[in-house]
């Protein structure tokens, strides 16, 4: 995808920009919906509705009425109206039909009225969403004819509580926010190391003890306050009738059999290996404790399973089955006796038969078995559903089996991973997928025949918590690429263009702000990349963006807008100097704004985000542990080898350096990996930054005491004098230590200049 692209004649119909200005009839296809309707036929004339509309529903159509009410919820918040529903008039009618496709509609926009066609609950709800897409700016909605229909069947994101919990109200915000996409499956993991946030009456301690944790925090620092919660039973009721009432099936995570410290540190006799490290739950990583396979584990299993079927209708129950480290089972003699019991050659089959166990249970109970695509290994489980996250390779080997299949891979549906390289990222995977990626990913791999095709159910993103602490940030993370996913699941592959999609997603953000949704503005602001020439004291900079759109930037101070100097080539700036620059899509200004400014401090500077891992092994954006309350400082680093690069760095008249260092937890359960992370020795107690000149294995130029920073909970500047050096040089940032925990994290260098 090109970082820009060339602007394009727009006009304004009906209050939406629609690039071409020639034939009226490009005007319905233009209409800013998302997902992307199946056919648009444009009609003639328009209908405006305000207050005084009306919704007329069948008398005794239950969902009808739900519909009519979904389309007034959401034109109150949006619009402040609220239409009056009956059974006599209106000019908005939902009609029920029968032959039509599940969770197709039709819609017919006249200057006479709206209707709203479908054969069951789904198609009447999305119908009236599409109807409220055209209604929330206010303006009159072209005469429209919209016959639409899914691509796929399942159309889901997954929300990890687990790792740090989400109040009630917050996932009733992602309900609405996922109905308005026409998303339909949220799959909620409500149980791993971390935490079990569901209540299981039978078993009270699952939530009393491991509905909480006290986070990591670096040796010596001072204990973070104790977080976590968990959703009553009356609380997940009433979440799932919310969801039911939005076309939302709501898919309960139960891991087992790893995975399964939340579980095993509230009953140790569920477990089969040494007892629990204290504290090893708020860790993250991939942990070797494992259900064991006594017939009284699997009762408790099965008793949790019930409680958890009686709360949640869904066809599907999920059951994990990913990253079942085995060490435990091989070392057992109590189960390698049940092995040889059972006829069970190794442990990815003794996996296989756990699974298979389950998959019998939920069976019985009518429920269906979908697990991650672990559950292929040592035989797939005869019923069992594959959601396929390690690529796409489970998918395709579950359908070539028979198997239906969810595509979910990593990285590309991951949203813990950055969106951007911006330094306002939060923390999460140091390697961005932007919006561009997650809506270029395909969900029907072609090397299936049309046959195997039918097994691919649907798409799903997935947001993982580790490093996702707050509800804001939670967000940010899923939107706006769930509404790429959106689009992924819903509409058809030949009416795919990022462009097109770009220019509807705008829309979509604002009349969801009402609704409480702060998406991501890192798809659309751009970004600088200033080079720094010191013989005449100038810098060039380049701007770009994720959208591809046009940007507008002003030099002066002032706010620029859409008809500020058009972003062609790059800037030539003096020192020192403000930069601010937009995104516009037409006429439009899209979200978020570049606010930059330029000094002989600032581009001797260079934030985590600058500067460059020396490997890319395990790459994180980290937050420090401390302050306790407020904004903490973030630190990208490969936790693997912690080494930074400041490239091309301008060298000449620099006397000092000043490095901003913090120190956080090695709280990674990443087993024999860990021998694997060396550092040099250090020469005092706390050890030292060590900053070389050249490359990695250079000469040393300054050596900075960590001593001053141990104290400090939150992060230190440390300063050192530098011998003088010349012209543009790449430096190389490690420190000394006696092991991993903890680890130092930078989050800025600065360069120092003789006064």
């Amino acid at each position: 995808m090109p970082l820009t692209r060339p602007s394009f004649p727009g006009i304004l119909i009906a209050g939406w920009l629609l690039a071409g200005a020639a034939a009226p009839a490009f005007a319905a296809t233009q209409l800013p919906l998302l997902p992307l309707p199946k056919t648009i036929t444009p009609g003639t004339g328009s209908l405006r509705i305000d207050g005084t509309t009306a919704i007329r529903v069948p008398a005794g159509d239950a969902g009808a009425r739900n519909a009519a009410e979904r389309l007034g919820d959401l034109l109150a918040a949006s619009r402040d109206i609220r239409p009056a529903i009956g059974d006599a008039k209106g000019a908005i009618r939902f009609v029920r039909t029968a032959g039509l496709k599940k969770e197709s509609y039709r819609l017919d926009v006249t200057s006479a009225g709206a209707t709203i066609v479908a054969s069951d609950d789904a198609g009447l709800l999305y119908g009236a969403i599409t109807l409220w897409q055209l209604a929330s700016s206010g303006e009159p909605i072209p005469a429209t004819r919209i016959d639409d229909a899914p691509r796929f069947a399942w159309r889901g994101l997954m929300l990890d509580s687990a790792r740090h919990f989400q109040s009630p109200a917050f996932v009733k915000q992602l309900i609405d926010w996922m109905a308005a996409h026409k998303l339909n499956t949220l799959h909620w993991h409500l149980v791993d190391d971390q935490g079990w946030r569901l209540e299981i009456k039978k078993y009270p301690r699952l939530t009393e003890t491991s509905g909480w944790r006290i986070p990591a925090s670096a040796p010596g620092a001072p204990a973070l306050p104790r977080t976590g919660g968990f959703y009553t039973q009356d609380e997940v009721r009433e979440i799932v009738a919310y969801a039911a009432a939005r076309a939302i099936t709501i898919v309960p995570e139960i891991e087992m059999p790893g995975h399964a410290v939340a579980p095993i540190r509230a009953y140790p006799e569920l477990g089969v290996g040494p007892p629990l490290d204290p504290g090893v739950e708020s860790d993250w990583g991939v942990f070797p404790w494992l259900y064991n396979i006594d017939d009284s584990t699997f009762g408790f299993l099965e008793d949790v399973l019930t409680e958890t079927m009686a709360l949640f209708p869904s066809a599907y129950i999920h059951i994990g089955g990913d990253e079942a480290v085995k060490d435990q089972w091989q070392a057992s003699p109590a189960i390698q006796a049940k092995m040889r019991a059972l006829g069970v050659t190794d442990e990815k089959a003794l996996q296989s038969w756990f699974i298979h166990r389950i998959e019998l249970f939920l069976s019985k109970h009518g429920r269906r078995l979908i697990g991650w695509d672990e559950i292929l290994e040592g035989g797939l489980a005869p019923n069992a559903t594959v959601m396929s996250w390690r690529g796409i390779d489970g998918a395709i080997a579950a359908a070539k089996a028979g198997h239906d299949t969810v595509l979910s891979p990593a990285p590309t549906l991951y949203l813990d991973h950055r969106q951007s390289v911006a330094a306002n990222e939060p923390p999460g995977r140091g390697v961005p997928i932007t919006l561009a990626d997650v809506y270029a990913f395909d969900p029907a791999p072609t090397s299936l025949s049309a046959d195997e095709q039918r097994h691919i159910l649907g798409v799903q993103a997935n947001l993982w918590t580790e490093h996702v602490r707050t509800e804001k940030r939670t967000q940010w993370m899923l939107f706006p690429r769930a509404s790429a996913v959106a689009e992924l699941g819903w509409s058809a592959r030949d009416g795919h263009d990022y462009r097109g999609f770009v220019a509807r997603l705008a829309p979509q953000l604002e009349r969801l702000q009402p609704l409480g949704l702060n998406a991501a503005t890192s798809a659309f602001v751009p970004m600088a990349d200033a080079k720094f020439d010191a013989a005449r004291n100038r810098i060039t900079v380049t701007l770009a963006n994720q959208a591809g759109s046009d940007i507008r930037y002003t030099v002066d101070g002032r706010m620029p807008t859409a008809t500020s100097p058009r972003y062609t080539a790059p800037i030539d700036l003096h020192l020192p100097s403000r930069l601010r620059a937009i995104a516009v899509d037409g006429a439009r200004v899209l979200p978020g704004m570049l606010d930059e400014s330029f000094d002989e401090a600032s581009v001797r500077r260079r934030d985590d985000t600058q500067l460059k891992t020396c490997t890319s092994e395990l790459v994180l954006r980290l937050e420090d542990d401390a302050p306790a309350a407020g904004p903490r400082a973030k630190f990208l680093t490969d936790i693997m080898n912690p080494c930074w690069q400041y490239e091309a760095a301008p060298m000449d008249g620099v006397t000092a350096i000043a490095i901003t260092v913090g120190q956080i937890p090695f709280n990674f359960q990443i087993g024999k990996e860990i021998e694997k992370i060396r550092f040099r020795p250090p020469a005092t107690a706390e050890g030292e930054v060590e900053v070389r000149i050249d490359g990695c294995d250079g000469a040393k130029i300054a050596t900075l005491p960590l001593a001053p920073a141990t104290a400090n909970a939150a992060v230190t500047t440390l300063r050192a004098t530098i011998a003088p050096q010349a012209g543009a040089r790449n430096l190389c940032f490690t420190y000394t230590a006696n092991g991993p925990d903890p680890m130092w994290g930078i989050s800025a260098v600065q360069l120092e200049t003789r006064k």
